[in-house]
């Protein structure tokens, strides 16, 4: 049965002055409040935000993506919304598809909806290198979910009660742990979810967290502590 929508915008930031305004302007244009968190910028990313038109919560230090999100999910569930939309602040997330992300979720009743780059004729390309891990991932998510995956890494996300407090509470922090473990552990645990087609453009600014060799490199580690079982940090959700 789904319930009445109460959404947020959630926005994690590092050193994203020149694009983080842009984007928090454009979603809150669309009509949702949206709230950025600083995850320990060098620059004036928290500011820009502010005066955008963004809540923000300025943490001291980087923990990262996954850090950031916690923080954010709690400051969500904090402040009574049941819903929450992880969009990136480097401009690669077009804030125009939020809304849709956001129906489509109450209309399959899925906890966690993924925007895939993957199915749709978004123009988004990989290199081959990072394909092939890419298909693995999604395979594992796929099968983890009980429905066909094919962007299993997107960051474009809507969470939903009682995922969403779930996350609030125990959200991996390290790399592929904030997109790849949670959907896996979350379809473990009986969650529902759901994927539907975005489009994915080019960064508008700033740096990418991990170049290619990292993110390889990453890739093969999740997988290992997936099929090997032996990675303290892959633990499945309490109920």
């Amino acid at each position: 049965m789904t319930t009445q929508s109460r959404s947020v915008v959630i926005v994690p930031a590092f050193n994203e002055v020149a694009t983080v305004g842009a984007v928090v302007r454009a979603i809150v244009s669309g009509g949702l409040p949206v709230v950025v968190v600083d995850d320990g910028s060098g620059d004036e990313t928290e500011r820009v935000a502010r005066e955008a038109g963004a809540a923000t919560l300025k943490l001291p230090f980087n923990l990262g993506v996954g850090g950031a999100l916690r923080c954010g999910f709690r400051w969500a569930v904090e402040n009574g919304y049941n819903t929450a939309i992880q969009c990136d602040a480097d401009g690669q997330h077009d804030p125009a598809e939020l809304q849709a992300m956001i129906g489509e979720a109450e209309k399959l009743d899925v906890h966690l909806l993924v925007g895939s780059r993957f199915a749709s004729n978004s123009g988004y390309r990989s290199t081959f290198l990072r394909r092939i891990p890419m298909r693995l991932l999604s395979r594992i998510a796929t099968k983890a979910a009980g429905t066909r995956m094919t962007d299993a890494s997107s960051g474009f996300r809507v969470i939903r009660e009682p995922l969403l407090s779930e996350f609030a509470r125990a959200y991996p922090t390290h790399y592929l742990g904030d997109t790849f473990e949670v959907l896996v552990q979350a379809g473990r645990q009986g969650y529902r979810i759901g994927e539907m087609p975005v489009i994915m453009r080019e960064r508008a600014g700033g740096t990418a967290s991990a170049g290619t060799s990292a993110s390889m490199r990453y890739l093969v580690r999740a997988l290992l502590a997936l099929v090997i079982g032996s990675s303290h940090q892959y633990r499945e959700f309490r109920s």
